[in-house]
């Protein structure tokens, strides 16, 4: 009599984080090659420029393909390649810096409104102050105080910002508070600060990665609008909204001085939308 071996069972594959499967499809992919391309572009400019940002020459305006100047150069002779890159070395820094700061109070805000119902009404006018003033107002607004230059620039990215992820998260909050597993853990005599960090938090914090990347798409724009208005990061430091600025009475003449930071801009904002994108459906399966 023949005896059939059993078959081994298949072990069963471990799924993968959402994070990690959202990155790995086709828009993921696309999102973070974009990215990081305009990333590395900052991060090495020092040693793709060939020359400083503010070094001037006698060639003003010279044409994309100059001896030395792959982009050309602006009306004061600057290389325009020199400029884009520590543009956009000097936008990343400021939205490195000010995205995470507004994420950071505005989620410490929202943990108080969930503390207590006078704080949660105290925080949410506080929220809706913030959004009476649209971006520009409120850039204007802080400049007027302090004056131009990167702190300002940040401080009004971060204020910005504030209300999107307190909300987000204080919403998360009261939809995991609701959950049978949350109820269960009360039950069985589990603190609230326990049941807070080890339970509601860590399934509230995915809509707040996604915000992350949206957010950052609208503080390259709400940066480059400063610097183009002349209330963002004091000249002849340069960004991209500066840039893009300063080429505006050359468009005619010049066409390529504009070139640069616009397929930058839309590059490094259509990069951070495909992410966003790809991390949003994958989380809300």
């Amino acid at each position: 009599m023949t005896t059939l071996a059993a078959a081994k069972p298949a072990p069963a594959r471990k799924p993968r984080h959402p994070y990690r499967a959202a990155l790995a499809t086709a828009r993921g992919r696309t999102g973070l090659a974009l990215v990081g391309l305009v990333v590395l572009a900052g991060l090495l400019a020092p040693l793709l420029a060939g020359h400083g940002p503010t070094d001037q020459s006698a060639l003003a305006l010279a044409g994309p393909g100059t001896p030395g100047h792959p982009l050309g150069t602006d009306d004061l002779g600057r290389d325009l390649l020199a400029r884009l890159l520590h543009g956009i070395r000097a936008d990343l820094g400021i939205i490195a810096v000010a995205v995470p700061l507004g994420a950071a109070v505005g989620c410490l805000l929202a943990l108080a409104a969930a503390a207590h119902p006078v704080a949660d009404t105290v925080v949410q006018r506080v929220f809706d102050l913030i959004l009476a003033f649209p971006g520009l107002i409120l850039a204007l607004a802080v400049t007027a105080v302090l004056g131009p230059g990167r702190l300002p620039v940040i401080l009004v990215i971060a204020l910005a910002e504030v209300p999107a992820f307190g909300r987000l998260l204080r919403t998360g909050i009261l939809v995991q508070s609701g959950r049978e597993y949350v109820t269960a853990a009360r039950v069985g005599g589990t603190s609230g600060g326990r049941i807070l960090t080890r339970h509601i938090l860590p399934n509230a914090a995915d809509p707040l990665v996604v915000q992350i990347a949206v957010s950052l798409t609208v503080a390259v724009f709400l940066e480059g609008a400063m610097s183009f208005l002349g209330v963002g990061v004091r000249p002849p430091e340069p960004t991209l909204g500066a840039v893009l600025s300063q080429s505006m009475p050359y468009l005619a003449q010049a066409p390529h001085f504009a070139a640069g930071p616009l397929v930058t801009v839309t590059t490094l904002v259509l990069g951070l939308s495909l992410t966003a994108e790809a991390l949003n459906r994958e989380i809300r399966r």
